[in-house]
């Protein structure tokens, strides 16, 4: 063996690394820059670039030595340090959520364990004003051996945090070799079973530290409020004490309190009438360290977050967090996030009204949490911490009940572990305590409870009292034992039922409820966001949540003929064990391009709601959702009232003010017109300059129906308006068909489904197969457990078959009624139906549904009509929720009008294909080319979807660059289809927007034109 086995030895965490300590980038003067450009520090020497590297398939397949001084690597490859090496084309690519890869066996791994062997050469020249040299890895995965120049340095592990070594003595002048060994799995993997990609290297920013052998080693930094008075409280620790001058600057650079120390102990400094840091107001202090040889640059943000009556407070300020949960994860780099990516993500955040997150499930690069100070987020640090897997080992007892008990066996409450789950806490603790973004420290994810996390809450809470705590898995524990949640501050859930939520709050209450993840954003969904919105805003206990997840995670793989990329997922790369595309549960895709769910998201959270608005006085309630802003201060509201689609008055309001969390009010007068579907709608734009965002920014709007009572769309109306043409219309019919002749149209309509086959208007044929009537859809992710019931129940496999049909000749059209039902092999009738086609002199068509669903059938994914229409009727039209897509329980972000597209942009483009790019309330819509087309008009509002995709083919195929385009335009004309929801890892979708009416009635007029 070329190394002792401490991947395998609980009592070996660590060999020769520094103590850990908070994270600072030195200088040898004063550099106002380095939260974002860190490598320009003179003490800061960059590791990072082009490396050797040989990859191997076992750890015994490394005969040679070669971390050897002078040692050969002529035959090795290159790698990019950062990366993983997964990306770099060695070992294979998996994700796995929950299993992990190995036998569960702790706290051994494989004995064939893949690695890497990285070497490098690099020059140094020792400055003698700072003469100390420290390595630091950032981050790892998952343990490794270093050696400089042929010494063994020392070995680590805990891949998302900072290793320090001290080189000083083996660094010489000129050239110099680092060699390391990168294990792929070691026992901490145990405790690294995050729901991701799991990839393997030296995978963030490697360099050294140049340090004066008297110098700062640590500080933590402590704020007090008072009234008009900040207590700055900076506990200083040194390599060997000298004098240290404080200053604090304010943002325009003036001199607020200046301070010094020369011994290790704590010196306070105070801020007269400070400005205090908020997600709004990100205000930043400059703290400058100053020693003989080296100046610290940090910042200071002077917040108080506390808990009062099991209610959150941020500067004495009730508080929501408007948060999301985020993994470092990118198709072509993987883990190795660089802070041009890490801005993109922030930038995205903020514009869509995220005020907070969750570094899920690890702790992040250390210039992130800068930038969350500087760009105005809260955060829970999260350590890295997942020991997810013992609870899908072997239970001869398989329930949910006894696998929830026994879950903290092996790992949680068992104290073997106590020493390496402290351990990652202390670590993620230590280096990120002056971040004052962080507002919560979180033990970890989905690993039970037991005394080891005890144990870490308990130091934690020691260490740092003044930051709330949280821990989901808490709830996860042997039930027969007692345990100590004393250090524990909130009491957070994932994907609760809203009952659930409820039921707490009222049997329970005595802590802040948190949502840690909730609204699973998987595929197309979620479809509950308001409801959960509704929810949080209604109990001050409730301090919001952290929505799963911010990015889909996959791995490119080039571009396919079609030009789309060729994103894998789970059991792409031909591994066993694996989940699929339960990683691709994002609010963006993996290039960052927007999900609709985002869009929906950003709405919801809008800054302002309008409470009421009365027509006749012209009295308009609005609600400010903002923490800490006036409405007038931070958003100016424009408004356009529309008449069917057409904006026919647009204005500015005067400023509204509002306190955070209250209402203010304004008087707005418009003239309503007598006819036509009219709507007002209040635009919310950002009224300053703010980080990341520029003025003017649009946050949200708000959409109210002010319509005359029974006033409807002019152009629906229009279409359904009855011409009393005398015309006598040629109706033939045989055993099975019924042939329809008007001067422009020819009709056939199959007696034995009592649906049209055939729709010629004007010459052309509309219809390249068969209409019929549609139940299913493609299931989206959110379906995948009902979609069991509804495959179950055959929904699938579904078809119409009539029973009697009856015509009946009038003087301006003719009436064919049938009786018919949905059925499928194997299972009695799933519908009963009547189907009413009145078809006029002209070629209207009248259609009347009405329907019976046998009750033992569950809830139906959709019900409506499907055609396949010539290719040609490419450009839709249409008056209803747009422009994106939109569901009964997914609107929020969408807006009655008049919309246009093409059949190409009405589909969303999901990686997994899925039902998706349904409009829903709509009155009217409209295919055509230039020269004919087809209308769907109704009374009561449908839902319609035009795409060059079958359901089937979006069934079938697995990933989105497969799909194959039909030879039609699929127009489905629904009258309902079942609810969204976030079911993919949350609750059943609610019961109001359940497709599970047992009687209905679908009337809908078709109209065939020609231009002209």
């Amino acid at each position: 063996m070329i190394v002792p086995r401490y991947y395998e030895n609980l009592s070996v965490l660590h060999e020769n690394t520094m103590p850990a300590r908070s994270y600072y980038i030195p200088a040898s003067k004063r550099m106002d820059n380095l939260v974002e450009h860190r490598e320009e520090s003179d003490r800061m020497q960059l590791l990072n670039g082009t490396w050797k590297f040989q990859y191997f398939n076992s750890i015994y397949d490394i005969q040679d030595s070669f971390f050897a001084k002078n040692y050969d690597t002529e035959n090795f490859d290159e790698i990019q340090v950062p990366s993983v090496w997964q990306m770099a084309g060695y070992d294979i690519h998996q994700y796995t959520n929950i299993r992990y890869p190995f036998p569960f066996d702790p706290p051994y791994v494989p004995q064939d364990i893949p690695c890497g062997a990285y070497v490098h050469n690099f020059e140094y020249s020792r400055d003698e004003k700072a003469s100390k040299a420290f390595l630091n890895f950032e981050g790892v995965d998952s343990c490794f051996y270093v050696w400089i120049n042929g010494s063994y340095i020392g070995y680590s592990q805990v891949s998302h945090m900072a290793s320090e070594f001290d080189v000083t003595d083996v660094l010489q002048d000129g050239t110099n070799t680092v060699a390391v060994l990168v294990m792929k799995w070691c026992d901490g993997s145990y405790l690294e079973d995050q729901d991701k990609f799991r990839m393997s290297g030296i995978f963030r920013d490697v360099y050294i530290l140049k340090r004066p052998k008297q110098a700062i080693s640590d500080y933590h930094i402590k704020t007090r409020i008072e009234d008009m008075l900040a207590k700055v409280e900076i506990e200083m620790k040194f390599y060997s004490p000298l004098n240290v001058k404080i200053s604090i600057e304010d943002r325009n650079g003036a001199v607020v309190a200046l301070g010094s120390i020369a011994e290790e102990g704590t010196a306070v400094l105070e801020i007269a009438s400070p400005e205090l840091w908020n997600t709004e107001n990100p205000y930043l202090y400059k703290l400058i360290l100053e020693t003989e040889n080296e100046v610290i640059v940090d910042h200071i943000a002077l917040r108080k977050i506390e808990i009062k009556d099991q209610v959150i407070y941020l500067n004495g300020q009730k508080i929501k967090f408007r948060g999301v949960n985020r993994h470092d994860s990118d198709p072509v780099t993987g883990f190795t996030i660089s802070l041009e990516q890490l801005t993109t993500d922030l930038t995205l955040m903020k514009q869509h009204n995220f005020n907070a997150i969750r570094s899920s499930h690890y702790p992040n690069a250390p210039f992130f949490y800068e930038m969350c100070d500087k760009y105005g987020f809260m955060v829970i640090d999260e350590a890295d911490i997942e020991a997810h897997g013992p609870f899908m080992i072997y239970r001869k007892e398989d329930t949910d009940y006894n696998r929830f008990k026994r879950w903290n066996e092996m790992i949680a409450d068992d104290p073997a572990w106590e020493e390496a789950i402290v351990d990652r806490v202390k670590l993620m603790v230590e280096r990120d305590k002056n971040r004052f973004c962080i507002v919560m420290w979180s033990m970890g994810n989905e690993s039970a409870y037991g005394c080891n996390f005890e144990k870490a809450l308990e130091w934690t809470k020691n260490f740092d009292p003044d930051r709330i705590t949280q821990y989901e898995s808490a709830r996860y524990r042997n039930y027969d034992e007692t345990y100590d949640y004393s250090n524990l501050d909130v009491y957070s859930r994932m994907y609760p039922a809203l009952s659930e939520i409820q039921e707490y709050l009222d049997k329970d209450g005595s802590k802040p409820f948190l949502l840690v993840e909730y609204c699973h954003s998987m595929g197309n969904g979620p479809g509950d966001f308001e409801d959960y919105f509704q929810m949080i805003q209604d109990n001050d206990k409730m301090c919001g949540g952290f929505v799963w997840e911010w990015c889909d995670h996959a791995i490119a793989h080039g571009t396919a003929e079609n030009g789309k990329t060729i994103y894998a997922y789970g059991g792409d790369h031909g591994e066993e064990i694996h989940d699929g595309n339960f990683c691709m549960d994002g609010l963006v895709y993996p290039d960052r391009t927007v999900h609709t769910g985002l869009l929906e998201y950003k709405n919801v959270y809008r800054p302002a709601r309008v409470i009421s608005y009365d027509k006749e006085s012209g009295e308009l309630v609005l609600h400010n959702y903002m923490d800490f802003d006036d409405l007038k201060d931070y958003v100016k509201i424009s408004y356009e009232l529309t008449q069917d689609g057409l904006v026919i008055s647009k204005g500015k309001l005067p400023e509204v003010s509002a306190a955070p969390h209250s209402e203010g009010k304004i008087n707005l007068k418009i003239n309503v017109p007598e006819s036509g579907k009219c709507y007002l709608k209040f635009i919310y734009h950002l009224k300053k300059e703010l980080p990341l965002l520029d003025e003017d920014h649009i946050l949200g709007f708000d959409e109210i129906e002010v319509s005359k009572d029974g006033a409807k769309c002019k152009l629906a109306e229009k279409w359904l308006q009855k011409t009393a043409v005398d015309s006598e219309l040629q109706v033939n019919e045989n055993d099975t068909q019924i042939h329809i002749k008007g001067r422009e149209f020819a009709y056939t309509i199959d007696k034995r489904t009592a649906l049209f086959t055939e729709m010629k208007f004007a010459g052309r044929e509309y219809l390249n197969h068969p209409m019929e009537l549609n139940i299913w859809r493609a299931p989206t992710d959110n379906d995948m457990y009902i979609k069991s019931e509804w495959k179950k129940a055959h929904y699938d496999k579904a078809y119409t078959r009539a029973y009697t049909t009856e015509v009946v000749q009038g003087k301006h059209g003719v009436k064919i009624t049938s009786h018919a039902s949905v059925v499928a092999e194997t299972v009695q009738k799933i519908l009963d139906v009547t189907i009413t086609w009145k078809i006029e002199a002209d070629g209207k068509i009248d259609a009347d549904i009405e329907v019976t669903k046998d009750d033992e059938f569950p809830d139906l994914p959709r019900f409506g009509v499907r055609m396949f229409l010539d290719k040609k009727l490419s450009a839709v039209r249409y008056f209803g929720m747009g422009p994106q897509e939109s569901y009964c329980d997914k609107h929020q972000a969408t807006s009655h009008g008049l919309y246009q597209a093409n059949v190409d942009d009405l589909h969303e483009d999901y990686i997994r294909p899925q039902e998706n790019g349904s409009h829903y309330d709509c009155e009217y819509v409209e295919l055509n080319n230039s020269r004919y087309g087809i209308v769907v008009s109704a009374e009561n509002a449908f839902s319609f979807n035009a795409s060059y995709y079958t359901q089937e083919e979006l069934e079938e195929k697995t990933h989105n660059y497969e799909l194959t385009e039909s030879d039609s335009v699929v127009f489905c004309v629904d009258y309902a289809l079942n609810g969204i929801g976030s079911n993919s890892c949350g609750p059943v979708v609610l019961d109001q927007y359940r497709f599970d009416d047992v009687l209905f009635r679908f009337q809908f007029t078709l109209i065939p034109y020609v231009k002209g």
